[in-house]
């Protein structure tokens, strides 16, 4: 993924968007530091309908007594 100072892409925006349908994305940075990504749509689109972990864990029908208790045995003597 390349970078691109803010004043450099906004005078190649076309090329900058362009470039994203083709599958390379752009980080846009401004003084140095990163401030957004331009990506294709079709590659938003797709990262949007990931679902969030907390929402993966939902929807897999665990219950109760389904993960076993942590173990909290120390893995060594720290006494040594």
């Amino acid at each position: 993924m390349r970078e691109i100072q803010l004043r450099d892409a906004k005078a190649a925006l076309s090329a900058v968007v362009d470039d994203a349908n083709r599958g390379e994305p752009s980080i846009i940075t401004r003084h140095g530091k990163p401030e957004a990504v331009i990506l294709s749509f079709d590659e938003w689109q797709r990262l949007s309908t990931v679902p969030s972990f907390g929402k993966l864990l939902a929807a897999s029908g665990l219950v109760d007594g389904d993960i076993p208790e942590r173990d909290e045995t120390p893995l060594h003597d720290l006494d040594r």
